[in-house]
């Protein structure tokens, strides 16, 4: 029996993939695609539009596979471009109204909560519920770990407004957790 031997070294199969070899980019498809889902989900709610958009996401992929210099990790260079996509679609939706007055009162007040933990696909919920100038923000740098310097070159806003869309993103969530465990505790 033959051993025949796989494209196991990303480099080349990203090469192969660039070329227009259908096999290679079904192996950079098959290898990313669940990661992406998951990026293109924590902005996009339904699971299906989310689909769709990662799926326009790989059309770019490998339609600029030959702009991609092999700094960085290609796992990056596709998130990036499943940010870009997943921020365009929300901006066609319904263009961002991003607020750069932060309501310091309501701040002071903020406490952390300790108590049970709520399963990933109602917190997911919640974050879903966010308007979503809040969601991108909260997404980009407490999921994807991006700074607000950079969030706000992405999104085109102020450095400060990013960072107050996070704040009220946060205290949003907050607030609709200690419902549900209020809630829970009276069920």
């Amino acid at each position: 029996m033959k051993v025949i031997q796989l494209y196991t070294n990303e480099k080349k199969l990203i090469e192969k993939a660039a070329q227009g070899d259908r096999k290679a980019q079904r192996r950079l498809y098959d290898k990313h695609a669940g990661k992406m889902l998951s990026v293109c989900r924590q902005y996009i709610s339904p699971i299906e539009s989310a689909e769709e958009i990662m799926l326009n996401g790989f059309f770019k992929v490998f339609t600029k596979l030959e702009t991609f210099n092999h700094e960085g990790s290609f796992e990056g260079w596709v998130r990036r471009i499943m940010i870009r996509e997943c921020l365009n679609t929300l901006r066609k939706k319904d263009p961002f109204k991003w607020s750069s007055e932060i309501d310091e009162e309501r701040f002071e007040d903020e406490q952390e909560e300790e108590g049970d933990d709520l399963p990933l696909d109602q917190i997911q919920q919640c974050i879903d519920r966010l308007p979503d100038g809040y969601k991108s923000v909260f997404v980009m740098f407490a999921i994807d770990g991006l700074k607000h310097k950079e969030i706000a070159l992405m999104l085109d806003i102020s450095e400060n407004t990013s960072k107050s869309q996070f704040r009220k993103a946060r205290l949003m969530l907050q607030e609709e957790i200690n419902e549900i465990k209020k809630k829970r505790y009276e069920a």
